[in-house]
């Protein structure tokens, strides 16, 4: 097994499994009358963690008026599909940010309840951004799919503060906002700023009266500086990165969540031209960015953006990492222990006694060959087999 946090890899390395949590690592003899499982020549790691997913969601049919031709039922349907998939990648826990009629919070539930396969989630309700932003529906006539705070769509200090609460009432365990424009949407310029400094500052103070953390979705300097000021946690995407904010990122520790492998997997071909255009702009930038802040220490949460490519790609996000600076080992730390730092829990992230017994298992040496991680022979999420071998039970 890997040791994640030394780099060390472990053989033999037996686990002992009780109900959901790990009770011992290579004990001195297993418990009596203990159902022995032989994962054969594997190496064992914890179960990974994507901090950007959008599980309701993908890039098939008529995916841009999806919004008007569809329920939060079909998204939730939609969800326990993917979640499925997203589990069998290797994938044990997962951040969703950002769902309609809070679909990721019912996926969660289900998957909690044993309903669904998939992934444990951690849900943001819905997206927080101003009127006509990227979190908006934007693109159609007036009065069709207006949204207010309830639906994230708030604009003004007491609105945002009214967002997070509703989001947080409805089972929100993590708030996301758009601080600035997007890629996939119908609005303009594609880094531009869209919540204001004060507007911010309101959604990370209230959100931590909570206990809650903000992820910002940021692509233009002025809005990624002006999120990480206000304290969120962690910069989506992070396109447009300064000397000015890699060095005040670092001073706050906040985390990059960078999204990249979805710059080779993106199919341009199916984006309308306006989109197309943003993408074709914003995503060499994001590329050059995350290279960057590797080399200046950024503290890099795993990312993937899955929906806007195929789930279940999720570990070809690895490769890139590594290409671009990371060694295999850090790459692995950004989906375990770092992520776990990020989502503020201490029970997953590492192969020991009393956390989750979230495994994976893979062929050969991840240190090695990081793209071993796209060949997940085995699944344990809370102590339950989800996979073993090439197939599925």
């Amino acid at each position: 097994m890997l040791d994640v946090e030394t780099g060390r890899i472990v053989a033999p390395a037996v686990v002992v499994v009780e109900g959901a949590r790990i009770s011992a690592v290579n004990p001195p003899a297993l418990p009596e009358g203990a159902a022995v499982l032989d994962l054969g020549d594997v190496t064992l790691l914890p179960g990974l963690i994507d901090m950007h997913t959008h599980l309701t969601g993908d890039l098939s049919g008529d995916w841009v008026h999806r919004p008007v031709r569809e329920t939060a039922a079909d998204a939730a349907l939609r969800g326990a599909k993917n979640a499925r998939t997203t589990l069998l990648a290797g994938f044990t826990t997962v951040r969703d940010v950002g769902a309609p009629g809070f679909a990721d919070v019912a996926l969660m539930r289900a998957v909690e309840r044993g309903d669904v396969a998939g992934p444990w989630i951690f849900p943001a309700g819905h997206a927080l951004g101003i009127t006509g932003g990227h979190c908006d529906v934007t693109g159609y006539a007036p009065g069709i799919l207006e949204g207010g705070p309830e639906q994230g769509v708030a604009d003004g200090p007491d609105e945002v503060l009214k967002a997070v609460r509703y989001q947080i009432k409805h089972g929100a365990k993590v708030i996301k906002t758009c601080a600035t424009a997007g890629v996939l949407s119908h609005e303009g310029p594609v880094g531009a700023q869209q919540y204001s400094d004060e507007e911010l500052r309101v959604m990370v103070e209230e959100a931590a009266r909570h206990g809650l953390k903000v992820a910002a979705h940021a692509h233009g300097s002025e809005g990624i500086l002006a999120a990480v000021r206000a304290g969120v946690a962690s910069i989506e995407h992070g396109s447009m990165l300064t000397d000015e904010i890699i060095a005040e990122m670092k001073a706050r520790g906040t985390y990059l969540v960078p999204t990249t492998y979805l710059a080779d997997a993106i199919d341009l071909d199916a984006l309308p031209p306006h989109i197309r255009a943003k993408a074709e702009y914003v995503l060499p930038l994001a590329r050059e960015s995350l290279r960057r802040a590797i080399a200046a220490g950024v503290r890099i949460a795993f990312g993937t953006d899955a929906a806007v490519y195929p789930h279940g790609d999720n570990a070809k996000e690895f490769a890139v990492l590594v290409a671009l600076g990371m060694t295999p080992l850090a790459a692995i730390q950004a989906a375990t222990i770092h992520a776990a730092d990020l989502l503020g829990v201490d029970d997953r992230g590492r192969i020991a006694p009393g956390l989750l017994a979230d495994l994976i298992a893979v062929p050969g040496n991840p240190l090695d060959d990081v793209r071993v991680l796209e060949d997940v022979r085995f699944v344990m999420r809370g102590g339950q087999v989800f996979k073993h071998g090439k197939t599925a039970p």
